[in-house]
């Protein structure tokens, strides 16, 4: 049998020389010829690893020999290879078996390669011995640096952390196998960041090394170096960046800038304002700026300080109103202290930042104080007019002490002079008002615009000058058949009058009382008295009525009384002597008469009605006269309501057509009378109207109306009001128009002035027209 070899390999790396003698792993196997045929044993290959170096410098190199042991050199054996980059990355020498690499190879792209052995009878075609599967390992070289792959870094810590704190741990990687020569074993160091900084050699793990304090610098850049090989010469490094932020704790107390703060405040000032602010300054940040300020030394309790929470600004509020002319100014201290403290770092705040703070009071001009809050007086009633009632005070709080003036706005009881003593202006009377409630302006002379005002209630007193009297009105009967000291009727009485003590009166008859023995009074004592019949029977009709007279005393001091009448109704009683039917019987009076009264208005609304109804159908039928002249008529029948507008009149019509007596409608035998009455007519407006003549005027105007209705009236009527006696201008009317123009002498136009000018020369021009 021979040996399959693998020739060596020299580059000046140490190559392992596999012997392709069978080995634990190999399986052989017997297998019987046949005769006259070579006896020999097939044989499965398993190849151990060939080792090829990562970097070739050459374009093929040769990496080992692969031969059978059947191979006698007889060149009738042909080798062949299969698996991973067979053909590509590695090839064989059919004849000899030499195996090359005709790549570069990258172990990091990958290491392993099996590959698979064949040979092959060139006379038969067939292999002469089972597939052998070998393996090439690419040998590693120092080819990669190390890498940080969770870039970028970034950590907080507390800032005055003690050394040693753990800042955090970076971490590279080199794709070298790390098995080769240290080729992936990594070193780091700290290039930047010291001295506050320091790195573990092989964890990468930062440290602090040094305290820091962020109110110096809140961040740091440490860099951070990776080297293989451990550092050795000829090793790859790679570099990382780490952002080291300081957190804030709170080692800084607040404290002011400065040691005053001055403010001010009106005197007028409400309650709660803002009079001014105040800043303390901390170089902490966050929550551990917050702070609190409280207020020292103010023994008034005028001031109070709050915190505004977004600007750690501390207001000054006026927690009491203040008073120039009692107190011009005041001085304080304000603290200040941080909110959250850890007990581990009380030290810093052992001692908390004070400022002074001095207010001073502005003056205003406050309006007049009255001396109470409120003023009660009190007076009698029935006192005269200008009774004194009660003296109020008010004065000016200011430096100045403007003057006072009083008044009393809406009251026409009471009136008040300047130095605020109040009086009545007219009696009062208590059972028309016991209280007056006043409010009493006080007014500064020298601004009047500074007003104050103070309540004043006058209680006003009673007197007794109210006399008794019944409490209701009675109405009381008394039956016919009643008998002696029958009770008829029981009265009370009231008093208008307030009395201290409880009212009590006293009833008896009066002398007109006691000449009638018909009836009797008995006072019961608790104010009320009872009516007793003093005979047997009465009379309806004889008499029916009777008037007792009462007096009636009070017990006021001095003690007044009253008389009242009662009055008693004799009645037609029923057997049984009850009064019910007597109210029955005015009851049904009361309504018969209510009845009679409703029937009487319903007729005379009837009544009102046909009148109003006769007089609209009357004035109907004289609108529809001379229906068909309706449009004729506005021609020229013009209305005034004056005397005239002087010229202008004249342009609205044409006067000669009306004084013509062409168009004038033939007058019967009243033309002597309509020229006595526009006579009469002128005359009258010298002396005053003569309604008679108006009357016969209008009669004839009504029955000439009346006897031809198809006439249309040329002439108009106009009512004028007097001009006054003794006018010059007469009259204008153009009543008995009708008249010849021959009976008219219109010359004394032109002497009634230049109104009359036009007026003149129109009819001048007519008359000479018509003659």
């Amino acid at each position: 049998m021979n040996c399959c070899s693998l020739l060596p390999f020299m580059m000046g790396i140490d190559l392992l020389w596999p012997c392709l003698t069978a080995t634990e792993n190999s399986k052989t196997e017997n297998v019987k010829q046949p005769v006259g045929s070579h006896l020999r044993v097939k044989r499965v290959w398993l190849w151990n690893h060939f080792f090829v170096p990562e970097e070739l410098n050459e374009k093929s190199v040769h990496i080992g020999r692969i031969r059978s042991d059947l191979d006698n050199g007889n060149n009738f054996f042909q080798y062949e290879l299969g698996g991973d980059g067979a053909g590509s990355i590695f090839k064989v020498n059919e004849r000899t078996g030499d195996v090359y690499a005709v790549q570069k190879l990258d172990r990091e792209e990958q290491s392993l390669y099996t590959l698979r052995a064949r040979v092959i009878d060139i006379t038969t075609g067939r292999a002469i011995e089972p597939d052998s599967e070998f393996v090439i390992k690419v040998l590693d070289i120092n080819d990669n640096e190390p890498k940080f792959l969770d870039e970028p870094y970034e950590a907080t810590v507390p800032e005055m952390s003690p050394e040693g704190t753990f800042v955090i741990q970076v971490t590279a990687s080199d794709a070298d196998d790390p098995s080769t020569e240290n080729n992936a074993r990594l070193l780091y160091s700290l290039l930047q960041g010291q001295p506050y900084f320091s790195v573990e050699p092989t964890t990468g793990i930062i440290r602090i090394s040094s305290k820091m304090d962020r109110e110096l610098q809140d961040e740091y850049w440490v860099i951070i170096q990776a080297k293989d090989k451990i550092g050795q010469p000829g090793a790859l490094s790679g570099t990382t960046s780490v952002l080291v932020k300081l957190s804030d704790v709170n080692d800084n107390k607040p404290i002011f800038k400065e040691s005053l703060h001055r403010l001010t405040v009106s005197e007028s000032a409400p309650t709660g304002t803002s009079i001014g602010k105040i800043m303390a300054y901390d170089n902490d940040i966050g929550e551990n700026a917050e702070m609190d300020y409280s207020i020292e030394g103010d023994d008034s309790q005028t001031f109070d300080i709050i915190t505004n929470n977004e600007t750690q600004e501390g207001i000054v509020i006026l927690k009491k109103k203040v008073d120039f002319e009692h107190q011009d100014h005041y001085k304080f201290k304000a603290k200040v202290r941080n909110r959250h403290v850890d007990s581990q770092l009380l030290r810093y705040h052992a001692e908390a930042s004070a400022t002074v703070i001095r207010v001073q009071v502005e003056d205003d001009d406050e309006p007049p104080v009255f001396l109470l809050p409120y003023y009660v007086f009190e007076i009698f009633e029935g006192n005269p007019e200008g009774s004194f009632v009660g003296i109020v005070s008010a004065a000016d709080p200011d430096q100045r002490k403007s003057p006072i003036s009083y008044s009393i706005p809406r009251s026409t009881e009471f009136t008040i002079n300047d130095n605020g003593t109040i009086s009545t202006t007219n009696p009062l009377d208590r059972e028309i008002n016991i209280w007056y409630n006043l409010s009493i302006t006080a007014t500064e002379r020298l601004n009047v615009q500074q007003i104050s005002s103070v309540p004043v209630y006058v209680q006003v007193l009673n007197i007794n000058d109210h006399a008794p009297e019944f409490s209701q009105s009675y109405e009381t009967y008394v039956c016919e058949n009643a008998y002696s000291g029958q009770v008829i009727q029981t009265i009370g009485a009231v008093d208008r009058d307030e009395s201290v003590e409880d009212h009590h009166f006293y009833f008896h008859l009066s002398v007109e009382g006691t000449k009638d023995p018909s009836f009797t009074i008995i006072d019961n004592q608790d104010n009320t008295a009872v009516i007793l019949t003093n005979r047997t029977g009465f009379s309806l009709q004889e008499e029916p009525i009777f008037y007792l007279s009462i007096l009636i005393a009070d017990n006021g001091v001095p003690s007044l009384t009253s008389t009242n009448t009662l009055t008693i109704y004799v009645c037609d009683c029923d057997d049984s002597g009850s009064t019910e039917i007597c109210n029955n019987k005015k009851l049904m009076l009361f309504m018969g008469f209510r009845i009679e009264v409703i029937i009487a208005i319903l007729i005379c609304i009837i009544i009102f009605g046909l009148i109003f109804l006769a007089f609209g159908l009357k004035q109907r039928r004289k609108q529809t006269l001379f229906p068909e002249k309706d449009e004729t008529f506005r021609e020229n029948i013009f209305r005034y309501d004056d005397e005239g507008g002087g010229e202008e009149d004249t342009e609205a019509f044409d006067v000669a057509q009306l004084s013509s007596s062409t168009i004038m409608r033939e007058h019967k035998t009243r033309k002597t009378t309509s020229a006595e009455i526009r006579s009469l007519y002128r005359q009258s407006l010298q002396v005053g109207p003569d309604s008679a003549i108006f009357r016969k005027f209008i009669l004839e105007k009504l029955e000439e109306a009346n006897t031809d209705p198809c006439a249309p009236p040329f002439d108009s009527f106009q009512t004028y009001a007097f001009e006054g006696t003794g006018s010059l201008a007469g009259s204008l009317s153009s009543l008995g128009s009708a008249v010849s123009d021959q009976d008219e002498n219109y010359g004394y136009l032109s002497e009634l002035g230049p109104r009359f000018r036009r007026l003149a020369c129109m009819f001048g021009s007519a008359m000479q027209s018509n003659n």
